[in-house]
C-alpha cells in the first residue's frame, strides 16, 4: 500500500495529519530546512511529536533539506544526532556536505533524498543509493512513463509528489530568489518570484511562470502499480485545516482503493487551489492549460475548515489495530493481554474470580467490555476471551485491567530503541592555492566559439555534449593548451540519455576529456566513458564538506556555488581544486514546461526571446537540452574590474557564455586576461559581496 506522508509545518498541523490518517509526516526543526517560514518545531516541540507519532503508527521523517554553511554544521549535526536519539525515522537531506555530517552524527538514521537534489533518473537514483540512502524523492516533473521506469530498476524506495504547489523550476535549481532578491530557495526563504507577474514584449501582463497545484488522486491506483513506495502531500505552508482536509480524502482514498467522488474533488479545490489542478507533468502532456494563479478575494471555506477542526480537535480518531486476550479460570488471577500491529505483546494479572452469585461471566460479556477501546489511539481488532464456568469479575475490574495494558502498550510504543551516534568531525583543513586561478570558458552555442577566442588559449574549454557531437568544426584549431570539455545537462529523463550518451561518445573520440557534471545522475555516464569528473554549480558547493564528498566520488574538481560571498568561497577547506563562475548571465531557472512555446504556440526559441517583470528587468529564455527553457538573469556578472576574485583560492575562474556574440566572448576573455578594457553595458556582481539569507 503507498505510504501517504502529510505536512507537519506546526505541531497542529502534524495533529490534523495525525488524526486525519497520515502513515507519516515530514517536519521542519528550527532554520534548516527548506520552509523556513514555517512554524516548523523547536526542539523542545520535537520529542512529544515523535510519541505522538510513534503512538499512533506514524513515522516521523525530518527535513534538513537546504544548503548549509561550515559555519551552520556542527550545530546542524548535533540537531541531527539529537534528532536520531529521540526516534526520528528518517531525515531528508539535498546538501552532500549535510548527508556527510549525518552519517558521522546519526549513522543508524535512515536518509532520504530531498527533491531538492533533483533526483529525476535511474542514474540519480542509483547515485542516491550508492551514498546510502535509502528513498528518493523525485523530481514532480516527471510522466509516469518515466516514474516506472525507475520504479522497475530502482534498489531502493521511491517517493513522489501528489498534491500542492508546483515550483516552476527544477527543485534544486532554481536561483532567481536568491540572485534577484537574495533569498535563497535553497535555503529555504523562497521569495516565490514564479508567482509575480510577466510578460513578453516588456509589458509584465500575464503570469506565464504561475502553475496550477498538482493533484493525482485520480491516479493513485496507476501509481501503486507503478511501484512508487510514497505518496506526499505538500503543503508545510498551509493552514493546519488544509493539511487535515488534503490528508482525509487522500487516506480514504488510498484504503478504500477507489476514485475521488466529485464532493471529494470540490473540497480539495476549495481547501486549496490556483483556477483548478492539474496533472500535466503525470500525464506528459504540458502546455498552458497547466498554469494558474490563487485568485486574491478568494473566501476561505469556513464550513469545510469548521469540520476539518472538528476532526483533530479533542478528538481521537483511533487507528491502531490491537488484538486483546483474556484468560479467567479458577484459583489464578484474571489475566488481559493486547498485541499490537508490530508484534508488542503487554500482559497484566488481576485480582482472582469468585465463584459466580447467581449468572456466571460469559465469554462474550468479556469481549464486548475489552473492546471497548473509545478515545484511545487504538482500534479493537478482535478479543479472544477464555472465561471457566462459574465464575464472576466485577466489570469495573476488567475496564481497569484494559486500560492497564493499553497503558502499557503505550508506554512500550513511545520507547526509543538504543541508537548509536557520533560527533561531527570536520576533518583535515586544506591551504588555499597561492596561484591566481586559470581561466575557463563554457559556451551555449558552438558558433560563439572563434579564432580570436581559441587564440587566447582557455584552460579548458566546455560545449554542451550534444552541440559538440553536432559541431566538431567548432575546435579544430583549439590550442594544446586547452583541455576540451563537454557541458552535461543538468535534466536528462531516463529516454533522453541513449542520445545523450551517443554525444558524450562522439565528444570523446574527438578529444573531450573533461566532463563539467551539474546532477547526480549524470555522474555514472560521465564515469562509465572515462571522462574526468568536473562538478558543476548544479550540485552546490556550499561547505567543505561538500567538496571532501566529492574528492570521495572520484571529482577532480568543483564549483563553488555562486550564492556564497567571496569571502566564504575564500574560507572554504578545498578538498579538491575549486572554479567559481566569474562571468556571464547566471541561470536562475531551468523549467520543463516551454513558456516559448505556450506564448506562441510553436517552437521558437531559436529567437529572442525576452521575459519582462515588474520593474523592467529583461530576462533572456533559451533552449535547454531536451527542449526545456533556462531563464538567465537580467544583468550578466562582471568582476574583471575587481581583483578580489583573484585572491579567494580558486585553481579556475569561469566565463559563462550564453546570449553573447562570438566578438563579446573572445572581448569578455581578452579583458579577464588583463589585455584590453572591455565591459558590458550593464551588470551585476552577483552575490559575491551581497549573500543570501
Amino acid at each position: 500500500m503507498l505510504e501517504l506522508l502529510a505536512p507537519a509545518g506546526s505541531p497542529e498541523a502534524l495533529t490534523a495529519a495525525v488524526q486525519n490518517g497520515a502513515d507519516a509526516v515530514y517536519l521542519g526543526l528550527g532554520d534548516y530546512n527548506a520552509r523556513r517560514n514555517a512554524k516548523n518545531f523547536t526542539e523542545a516541540d520535537l520529542a512529544p511529536a515523535v510519541s505522538y507519532c510513534h503512538l499512533r503508527g506514524v513515522r516521523v521523517y525530518l527535513t534538513f533539506n537546504t544548503l548549509l554553511t561550515d559555519r551552520e554544521l556542527p550545530a546542524a549535526a548535533e540537531q541531527v544526532r539529537r534528532a536520531s536519539q529521540l526516534g526520528v525515522d528518517a531525515v531528508l537531506v539535498q546538501d552532500l556536505g549535510v548527508l556527510r555530517a549525518v552519517r558521522q552524527a546519526a549513522p543508524d538514521l535512515a536518509v532520504h533524498a530531498s527533491t531538492q537534489m533533483t533526483v529525476h533518473n535511474l542514474d540519480g537514483v542509483k547515485a542516491c543509493a550508492d551514498l546510502g540512502m535509502t528513498r528518493a524523492v523525485l523530481s514532480r516533473e516527471l510522466p509516469a512513463s518515466e516514474i516506472e521506469y525507475i520504479c522497475t530498476h530502482s534498489p531502493i524506495e521511491i517517493e513522489v509528489f501528489g498534491h500542492g504547489a508546483l515550483c516552476m523550476c527544477y527543485s534544486g535549481q532554481c536561483f532567481f530568489s536568491a540572485v534577484v532578491g537574495e533569498r535563497s530557495g535553497n535555503r529555504g526563504l523562497c521569495a516565490q518570484p514564479c508567482r509575480m507577474k510577466y510578460g513578453w514584449g516588456g509589458r509584465p501582463d500575464s503570469y506565464p511562470l504561475s502553475l496550477k497545484d498538482a493533484c493525482l488522486a485520480q491516479r493513485l491506483r496507476q501509481l501503486r502499480k507503478l511501484g512508487v513506495r510514497c505518496l506526499k502531500l505538500e503543503g508545510r505552508m498551509k493552514r493546519p485545516e488544509y493539511v487535515a482536509v488534503i490528508t482525509r480524502i487522500y487516506s480514504t482514498l488510498i484504503k478504500e482503493d477507489r476514485m475521488p467522488t466529485e464532493e471529494e474533488m470540490k473540497s480539495l479545490e476549495e481547501a486549496f487551489s490556483r483556477q483548478g489542478f492539474t496533472q500535466g507533468y503525470f500525464d506528459d502532456k504540458k502546455g498552458p492549460e497547466m498554469f494558474g494563479v490563487r485568485e486574491e478575494k478568494t473566501p476561505e471555506p469556513k464550513e469545510l475548515f469548521a469540520q476539518a477542526r472538528q476532526s483533530y480537535g479533542n478528538q481521537e480518531n483511533p487507528r491502531v489495530d490491537v488484538k486483546l486476550y483474556a484468560m479467567i479460570r479458577p484459583g489464578e488471577p484474571v489475566r488481559v493481554g493486547a498485541e499490537d500491529p508490530e508484534g508488542r505483546v503487554v500482559t497484566t494479572a488481576g485480582d482472582l474470580p469468585q465463584p459466580a452469585q447467581t449468572l456466571p461471566l460469559t465469554a462474550e460479556q468479556v469481549e464486548k467490555q475489552l473492546s471497548r477501546t473509545g478515545g484511545t489511539p487504538y482500534r479493537c481488532l478482535g478479543v479472544k476471551a477464555l472465561v471457566e464456568p462459574g465464575l464472576n469479575v466485577p466489570l469495573a475490574t476488567l475496564n481497569a485491567l484494559r486500560r492497564q495494558v493499553l497503558e502499557e502498550l503505550s508506554v512500550q510504543r513511545q520507547t526509543v530503541p538504543p541508537v548509536h551516534v557520533g560527533q561531527f568531525q570536520p576533518g583535515v583543513r586544506y591551504e588555499n592555492p597561492s596561484s591566481p586561478p586559470a581561466l575557463t570558458v563554457t559556451v551555449r552555442r558552438a558558433g560563439q566559439v572563434s579564432a580570436d577566442l581559441l587564440r587566447q588559449a582557455p584552460a579548458i574549454l566546455y560545449l554542451p555534449a550534444g552541440e559538440l557531437a553536432a559541431h566538431p568544426e567548432c575546435v579544430k584549431k583549439l590550442s594544446r593548451e586547452t583541455a576540451l570539455g563537454v557541458v552535461l545537462p543538468r535534466v536528462a529523463w531516463d529516454r533522453e540519455m541513449k542520445q545523450l550518451r551517443e554525444d558524450l561518445e562522439r565528444a570523446r573520440d574527438m578529444g573531450a576529456a573533461e566532463a563539467l557534471v551539474g546532477n547526480l545522475g549524470m555522474i555514472g555516464p560521465a564515469r562509465e566513458l572515462g571522462y574526468t569528473l568536473r562538478g558543476d554549480y548544479g550540485l552546490h558547493v556550499f561547505n567543505a564538506q561538500t567538496l571532501k564528498e566529492l574528492k570521495r566520488l572520484g571529482f577532480a574538481s568543483a564549483t563553488a556555488s555562486f550564492e556564497l560571498k567571496l569571502a566564504q568561497i575564500r574560507d572554504l577547506s578545498k578538498a579538491i581544486p575549486l572554479e567559481g563562475v566569474v562571468y556571464g548571465r547566471l541561470p536562475l531557472m531551468i523549467t520543463e514546461n516551454c513558456i516559448i512555446k505556450n506564448r506562441t504556440g510553436q517552437c521558437t526559441c531559436q529567437g529572442e526571446n525576452i521575459l519582462t517583470d515588474r520593474k523592467g528587468e529583461r530576462f533572456p529564455v533559451v533552449k535547454a537540452p531536451g527542449c526545456r527553457n533556462e531563464i538567465l538573469n537580467s544583468k550578466k556578472l562582471f568582476l574583471a574590474d575587481k581583483p578580489d576574485w583573484k585572491k579567494v583560492g580558486l585553481t579556475y575562474a569561469r566565463l559563462l557564455f550564453t546570449t553573447e556574440n562570438p566578438w563579446e566572448c573572445a572581448q569578455a576573455l581578452e579583458r579577464y586576461r588583463g589585455e584590453s578594457q572591455w565591459a558590458p553595458a550593464e551588470f551585476t556582481r552577483g552575490l559575491y559581496y551581497r549573500g543570501v539569507e
